[in-house]
């Protein structure tokens, strides 16, 4: 497994945010924030959904991993 996997940093990132969304959306939503949102808790939904994303990307990069072949030849120039 590659440290700098494409996969790996988007799913730290969507880790990151989506922890940041569900703190906020558990501790930091008020009664006016439920109303104009209709009663959904959009942040923590949201978080949620951001956190499960990170899993998957992490699972993604830790059961396909991506090596370059260095079996082949080069290619003879022309």
């Amino acid at each position: 497994m590659r440290l700098f996997d494409l996969r790996l940093i988007i799913a730290f990132l969507f880790g990151l945010y989506g922890v940041v969304l569900v703190v906020v959306g558990l501790a930091f939503t008020s009664d006016a924030d439920l109303e104009k949102a209709e009663g959904v808790n959009i942040n923590l939904w949201a978080g949620i959904a951001m956190v499960v994303i990170a899993v998957l990307f992490a699972a993604w990069a830790m059961l396909r991993p991506q090596f370059a072949d260095t079996e082949k030849q080069p290619l003879k120039e022309l």
